[in-house]
């Protein structure tokens, strides 16, 4: 157990990446989402032809930037798609959509260091596969991290056999873990993309991948719950057999055990998602991302729960 005097955090009662980014920068750091024209093992017919069995045709990047334009045209338009909310001077470079370490390393080199010249970027942050780290592109997010920050994010999704067969996920745990511990080996921070609520999951299977995230050299992570997207074979899965999809109530509950299971120092960077509204199947009321967040902090003050309530070594 931990200590319920240290609650730093404020009204939000966890560990959240806006606290973390305003503690450094004065001031909130916006995201904007990247498209470097790359597929994925699991697509090129490497690993698979198909992807995960959740991902859109956007590789998980529906919101990211067309990929027809540079890495500097897509910062300047998710920029100027930013303008109206305030004065605005630091921003995260993003690359989320597929695999954004599977390309020839030279490739690579040329659009991380597109995104890093642009002064107002303060992060890079590439969403990738771990494994799709060979040691020459560890080695160049090892030179572009001592220019500016390098966040790797992984998707774990899960650490259960069964479901990651199921969600063709196409690697094994130690592969996840040889990518944490090459990257922390090089100064890396890591992020670890969860899903709950994946057909078969109990909460107990869940609690147990975090146990298992308690015990890693991670830095960062997003739970995400399941979404249904059209065009995904998931769907397909659900039409033909609905699977358990909590309500928003349920949701927060279940949040809320998760919070409290995850070891203090780990920054959360994601507790819902907003998929795209002209996909989404299920479920629909993810779509309004605020009116969730604002029931999860009410739920966590009322229900007297921080972050590392019950986490234990």
């Amino acid at each position: 157990m931990h200590d319920c005097s240290n609650r730093r955090w404020g009204e939000k009662r966890y560990h959240s990446m806006d606290y973390d980014l305003k503690q450094i920068y004065g001031e909130k750091v916006y995201k904007i989402t990247l498209n470097g024209g790359m597929s994925c093992p699991n697509r090129d017919g490497t690993l698979g032809t198909g992807g995960c069995i959740f991902c859109s045709a956007q590789g998980s990047g529906d919101f990211a930037g067309c990929a027809h334009f540079s890495i500097t045209e897509q910062l300047q338009a998710g920029k100027a798609s930013l303008a109206g909310k305030r004065p605005i001077h630091s921003y995260i470079a993003y690359f989320q959509a597929f695999t954004n370490t599977y390309a020839p390393v030279g490739y690579l080199e040329r659009i991380y260091m597109e995104a890093v010249q642009d002064p107002d970027v303060k992060i890079l942050s590439i969403a990738t596969r771990p494994d799709c780290l060979g040691k020459d592109v560890l080695n160049l997010l090892d030179k572009i991290n001592q220019i500016k920050p390098v966040w790797i994010e992984l998707g774990l999704q899960t650490i259960h056999p069964s479901t990651a067969a199921y969600i063709r996920r196409g690697y094994e745990l130690p592969v996840f873990e040889r990518a944490v511990n090459e990257l922390r080996r090089r100064g890396i921070e890591v992020i670890v993309h969860t899903i709950l609520c994946l057909p078969g999951e109990t909460m107990d299977m869940i609690l147990d991948t975090l146990n298992y995230l308690n015990r890693q050299d991670i830095q960062g992570i997003k739970l995400q719950l399941l979404h249904v997207l059209k065009g995904t074979d998931l769907a397909a899965d659900y039409k033909a057999s609905p699977f358990y999809i909590p309500s928003m109530e349920e949701y927060i509950e279940l949040l809320a055990r998760c919070i409290a299971r995850i070891r203090p120092d780990i920054t959360i960077h994601r507790l819902t998602g907003d998929g795209p509204k002209e996909l989404l199947v299920m479920p629909l009321w993810t779509s309004n991302k605020r009116t969730v967040l604002n029931a999860l902090h009410s739920y966590l003050k009322r229900m007297d729960i921080w972050q590392g309530k019950d986490y234990y070594d």
